[in-house]
């Protein structure tokens, strides 16, 4: 891919005019799954540099290989817990295989039983992501860890579901509510720009979300619906024998979600590193995200037979499984002053709660046939007494 990104999709925005021009006025999900899926064009689809400096945006995983070292050790009590037998890790939405990389490290230098029982697969819809995965994963993939597949593929199993950023990106719908109706968000084109308009709800799900949340929409506000979350959460408690849900994104329990102060709801775009309200620019060239309803995966779930195991802020997730006592040793195999200064700020980006992914990321770890142990993230922050040394 060349350095120069394109800033807008010509093609795409043809593409969802011709479709608007067919069938009307289309519902935002449409139009975000359109932006961010488009089989050519989409955003996560296309050839783009999309995570780093040179990107978009950065996850927590590009920050540094620390994450995914201590999200195996989380996953190796889970295997523990299981019997200690083979062992399924399924992670949908890998990116630049990072996550996956980094783990797979871990459990072959911490846990080689494990990695030897272990099968990885990665479901990732986007061929440029694919490719680069391949690549990145290699030393992996020729041991015969991973696998890629659709989530269509997949059959019943016992492990792990592991996402990290993920959900948020699943197209939502928005809902506003004026004079006491709630009305759609729908997408129309004008004189070759897209525009909003409201219009009476296109499913009645929509309308549930709100008595399922237990949060009614206050009037004059909108909000943002996943009802494609709720879908996809249900389809994996029905696939999971015995094992854990883990993910990882930005999200809210609902009563802070649908809040009557959040007046706008939670939608944002990223565009090389600038974020923005408007999903209405740089068509198929940003990202478009919404928080989560943390809530309603979690009750979903429970219906399913699971168990709420975790549910914490991605700071005390990673504090109770040893942040500090890793920073700690990294720095001490760092003999140079400055880099081991570098070190400490790049890896602080993963824990502070201001200006870092601390406290906007929640952790969710969802348990089916493990009974209620207690997981190893869950150590109290005043047990570990390493404070003072950050």
């Amino acid at each position: 891919m060349n350095n120069i990104e394109k800033e807008e999709s010509a093609e795409l925005k043809a593409e969802i005019v011709r479709l608007i021009d067919q069938q009307g006025p289309i519902s935002f999900a449409q139009y975000m799954e359109q932006c961010l899926y488009h089989p050519q064009h989409g955003y996560y689809t296309s050839s783009r540099t999309r995570i780093g400096k040179q990107g978009d945006f950065f996850t927590s995983s590009s920050v540094h290989s620390i994450f995914g070292r201590l999200i195996a050790r989380q996953i190796i009590q889970i295997w523990q817990l299981m019997g200690e037998g083979p062992f399924t890790l399924v992670e949908q939405g890998a990116g630049e295989g990072y996550l996956c990389l980094d783990i797979l490290d871990a459990l072959a230098d911490e846990s080689p039983d494990l990695y030897s029982k272990l099968e990885y697969r990665i479901i990732e819809l986007s061929p440029d992501h694919r490719s680069r995965q391949a690549q990145r994963l290699s030393s992996h993939v020729a041991t015969g860890r991973i696998n890629w597949c659709e989530f269509s593929e997949l059959e019943i199993f016992s492990g792990c579901f592991l996402s990290n950023e993920l959900v948020d990106a699943f197209p939502v719908h928005i809902v506003e509510k004026q004079n006491n109706e709630l009305l759609e968000v729908m997408v129309n084109c004008v004189d070759g720009s897209f525009v909003e308009e409201l219009a009476p709800l296109t499913d009645s799900r929509l309308a549930d979300y709100f008595e399922l949340s237990q949060c009614p929409l206050v009037e004059g506000n909108r909000a943002e619906v996943n009802l494609a979350s709720l879908d996809w959460i249900k389809e994996i408690s029905g696939l999971m024998k015995q094992g854990a849900v883990l993910t990882i994104d930005y999200g809210y329990p609902a009563e802070e979600l649908i809040a009557p102060w959040r007046r706008a709801g939670t939608l944002l775009c990223y565009h090389r590193h600038q974020s923005s309200d408007n999903p209405y620019q740089h068509v198929g060239c940003q990202d478009i995200t919404a928080h989560i309803n943390f809530t309603l995966l979690q009750k979903i779930a429970e219906a399913q037979g699971f168990e709420t195991l975790y549910f914490g802020e991605q700071y005390r997730f990673l504090m109770g499984l040893g942040f500090l006592e890793e920073l700690i040793r990294l720095q001490a195999l760092e003999a140079d002053p400055q880099r081991a200064q570098a070190l400490r700020m790049t890896l602080k980006n993963l824990i502070l709660p201001e200006g870092g992914m601390g406290e906007s990321f929640k952790v969710l770890i969802q348990g089916k046939g493990l009974g209620r142990p207690e997981l190893l993230c869950a150590r109290p922050i005043r047990e570990i007494g390493l404070a003072s040394m950050m």
